[in-house]
């Protein structure tokens, strides 16, 4: 590992870099990291109706729905389009913790509807370690066997003396767990877990390398990929309490690139769309089934990776040192600022799909994106061409190939038994 000191630099999300983004970036295909998702918002939700409210608000079934179990799930507005995700688990029978967004949107319906229910804040870290060595790092500091945890299942283990929920998953593509539990012990639990990574060779995930895994891994991100589908009619009541409540960063939605539209729904997405659709279950009534009903027999876009043309984006990089305007400058390995960077993509100049989430994977050695493509432009190895460059500036045509998503192999379920 470099010697480059700790938080030299630092993204628009508070995250420093630490050895270096192609550092970081490698540890989840050779060895493993630590990263630090205790941003997230989390809540509790208890009562006799908790998982009733649950499943009104997604689109996700809840038949079988285990104790220790989680499940990714996904909150949607009147017309189908994706207003909220997050992973809930199930704490006890009428238990459950709920992390990301959407615990805005499910307390907001729990406070607005006629639930036998509570909901109350709670502060829990939540460390992801991830990669061929994480069960070896989590068993080191624990002293405890992990690799009996299904995938998306919880264990309780032990760190430091304090008790921590084990959540088996793997937001890299890779195998991994989710640690979590109060805050008050957060530094002396992620001091321990980076102790006893360093003989696995840990690396500490920072600002720059932090979502290239979700580029490569195809997990699209909101304010990344899309945008929260709560500006409708149907969610005004909704829109005006989640701005009076959330910090002004978590409120500014910022776009650019080469699409453009004055809809802003233009810019929501559906399930589907994002590759979610083995998510939605018609087993019950939730916000938004009668849209994705249709949407999901009769699909219009699917979710692919581009492969971009090296040459062209050479080019562009070339263009700084022309003495024209040059083209827009592409941030290594992603941009930094926070915008949804949305670029048209044409087939024989008709506009077939939109990418976002342009980035360098030091792994592949190639410029990848994703992006949502009408099914008929989707087949795998199409050529097509993705105009780079904000309106009103110089713009470059970007030849791309369309590849399969995600782009890197998806290790999350392998058997952990199995690993060294």
């Amino acid at each position: 590992m470099r010697t480059t000191p700790p938080g030299y630099f630092t993204s628009r999300w508070g995250l420093p870099e630490y050895s270096d983004w192609i550092d970081e970036s490698m540890s989840w295909k050779e060895t493993c990291y630590i990263g630090d998702w205790s941003f997230l918002w989390e809540r509790r939700f208890k009562g006799p109706d908790a998982l009733k409210l649950l499943s009104d608000t997604s689109v996700n079934s809840f038949a079988k729905f285990d104790l220790h179990q989680s499940k990714h799930v996904i909150h949607c507005n009147d017309d189908g389009k994706v207003i909220h995700e997050g992973i809930l688990t199930r704490l006890g029978e009428d238990e459950f913790m709920l992390f990301g967004r959407g615990t805005f949107w499910v307390d907001y319906k729990l406070r607005h509807g006629n639930y036998n229910a509570v909901s109350q804040p709670d502060d829990w870290f939540n460390f992801q370690v991830s990669g061929p060595n994480a069960a070896a790092v989590v068993e080191k500091v624990s002293g405890q066997n992990v690799r009996d945890i299904g995938f998306m299942r919880n264990g309780e283990i032990t760190i430091k003396g304090h008790k921590v929920l084990a959540l088996r998953q793997g937001m890299a593509g890779e195998p991994g767990f989710e640690l979590q539990g109060p805050t008050a012990h957060s530094k002396e639990i992620y001091d321990a877990i980076l102790e006893a990574g360093r003989d696995f060779g840990i690396r500490q995930l920072g600002g720059r390398a932090v979502f290239i895994n979700h580029l490569e891994a195809c997990f699209p991100t909101i304010l990344v990929d899309y945008l929260p589908a709560m500006f409708g009619d149907d969610t005004s009541g909704y829109l005006a309490e989640f701005k009076a409540a959330m910090p002004s960063y978590a409120v500014t939605f910022n776009i650019a690139g080469s699409f453009q539209s004055d809809d802003i729904r233009s810019y929501y997405r559906s399930p589907v769309e994002l590759g979610w659709g083995k998510n939605i279950k018609f087993d019950h009534e939730f916000i938004g089934r009668a849209a994705l009903e249709k949407e999901v027999a009769n699909p219009r876009r699917v979710i692919r990776t581009l492969v971009w043309n090296a040459d062209d984006v050479i080019d562009v990089y070339a263009s700084l040192f022309r003495k024209d305007q040059p083209f827009h400058f592409m941030d290594m390995p992603r941009d930094q600022r926070g915008f949804v960077y949305a670029d048209k993509v044409l087939r024989g100049g008709r506009e077939v799909g939109i990418s976002t989430s342009r980035g360098y994977s030091y792994y592949f050695r190639q410029m990848l994106s994703l992006c949502v493509i009408d099914v008929a432009d989707s087949d795998i190895g199409t050529e097509v061409v993705l105009v780079w460059g904000n309106p009103g500036e110089p713009q470059r045509e970007i030849r791309a190939t369309v590849a399969p998503a995600p782009y890197k192999r998806d290790n999350r379920r392998v058997d952990m038994t199995k690993i060294a």
